[in-house]
C-alpha cells in the first residue's frame, strides 16, 4: 500500500481521535467494530495534540526475572533500538505487556527511556503496561497507558516488529496509527482522501444537531435536525 503523502498526515494531525473513528465508519462501515482501543488508557499529557505515525509493535514484560548480564540480552537490547531507530518514520510505539494478571507489574517507560525514543523518531507509546517519571518525560513525548506504577521491576523485551494487541487494538508493524487522550486507532491509508472529503459533510450534519439542541425548539427540532 502507498505510503501517506505529507498532506495526508497534516490532515490526519489536524483532526482528533474520535473524529477519525467517526470518519473510519463512515468511508468503511465494516471497521466501526474494531480496529482502536477500547478500554481506559492513562493519558498523563492530555493537552498535547494529535500524533500520527507508524507503528513499531513490541511485546515485553516485567515480572519474572531475566539473567540482564547475558551477552545474548544486551544484543537483544541493541536489535531493539535498530527496530526502533528503522525507517518508516515517525514512528508510535505499540508495545504489549504479556505479564498477564500481573500486567503493568513493572513500567518499561519512564524518563531515559521517553528521551531515547524521542531522539530515535518517535511521538509516543500506546501500551497496555505501565508508565513512571511522569514529570520528567521527555517534552512533547506522548503516553497512553493502562497503568502508573514506581518501579521498572524486571522489564524485558521479549520480540519486536510482530503482531500485536493493546486494549482490543490489533496492530501490525508498519500500520499507521493515530492517537490522542481518548485513545488510539489504525488508519485505514486507502481510505485518508475519503476521509478527508468526508469530514465536511459530518461537521455540518453534527453542527446542525447541536444547534437545534441549543435552540430550545426541544425534540421536534432535534428529530428535524437529526432527519435533515
Amino acid at each position: 500500500m502507498p505510503a501517506p503523502t505529507q498532506s495526508q498526515l497534516e490532515f490526519l494531525r489536524s483532526i482528533d481521535t474520535p473524529t477519525v473513528c467517526n470518519l473510519v465508519e463512515v468511508v468503511a462501515p465494516e471497521r466501526r467494530g474494531f480496529g482502536y482501543t477500547v478500554k481506559h488508557l492513562h493519558c498523563p499529557f492530555p493537552e498535547l495534540p494529535s500524533i500520527v505515525g507508524f507503528a513499531k509493535t513490541v511485546t515485553f514484560k516485567a515480572r519474572d526475572a531475566v539473567p540482564l548480564g547475558e551477552a545474548n540480552y544486551m544484543q537483544k537490547r541493541l536489535d531493539y533500538l535498530d527496530y526502533v531507530a528503522g525507517e518508516p518514520r515517525p514512528s508510535i510505539m505499540v508495545m504489549e505487556d504479556l505479564d498477564g494478571e500481573h500486567v503493568g507489574y513493572g513500567a518499561f517507560w519512564g524518563e531515559v527511556q521517553s528521551n531515547i525514543h524521542k531522539a530515535l523518531g518517535c511521538l509516543g507509546v500506546v501500551t497496555n503496561g505501565s508508565i513512571r517519571d511522569i514529570p520528567m518525560i521527555a517534552p512533547g513525548f506522548q503516553m497512553l497507558a493502562g497503568s502508573i506504577v514506581p518501579s521498572h521491576a524486571y522489564v524485558h523485551v521479549v520480540d519486536v516488529g510482530i503482531d500485536v494487541t493493546v486494549h482490543g487494538m490489533a496492530v501490525k508493524s508498519g500500520d499507521l496509527v493515530h492517537a490522542d487522550r481518548h485513545g488510539a486507532i489504525v488508519v485505514p491509508v486507502d481510505k485518508i482522501d475519503a476521509m478527508q472529503a468526508a469530514l465536511d459533510v459530518l461537521a455540518a450534519r453534527e453542527a446542525k444537531i447541536i444547534a437545534a439542541a441549543k435552540a430550545g425548539g426541544g425534540v421536534a427540532a432535534i428529530k428535524a435536525a437529526m432527519k435533515g
